[in-house]
């Protein structure tokens, strides 16, 4: 016959009283997943950032666009973004990515009035 299981306050007043079971191992995931981006992910993202698409950052890195579709879904997760241009904003606010890491193509803005 299995002993009584123990619900409410312990007897010594500090709170309920602990489960008779054993505690259970379970994997636990990070507090701030953002922390645990890889480098490669990050290098992925520069890239986006500089507006290549997945077979430009493929061939770029030597690995297959499937390869790139991965990883940036899971650097999405991570970065907790739905799509690449979130995941860029957010890369650059954390400070991830920075400013200096994206190249604006020159004349850029030629072609522009300014309005005085």
């Amino acid at each position: 016959m299995n002993a009584p299981v123990l619900v409410g306050p312990s007897p010594d007043g500090g709170g309920p009283a602990p489960a008779p079971h054993r505690a259970r191992h379970l994997v636990q995931r990070p507090l701030e997943p953002r922390a645990h981006i890889t480098r490669r992910q990050i290098d992925i993202l520069r890239l986006a950032a500089n507006g290549s698409t997945n077979r430009a950052i493929a061939h770029q890195l030597g690995v297959s666009e499937e390869t790139i579709k991965t990883q940036l879904q899971v650097a999405y997760r991570k970065l907790r973004t739905r799509d690449r241009t979130q995941a860029v904003t957010v890369a650059l606010r954390l400070g991830l990515l920075s400013l200096d890491d994206i190249d604006v193509p020159a004349g850029a803005n030629s072609g522009y009035r300014h309005s005085e």
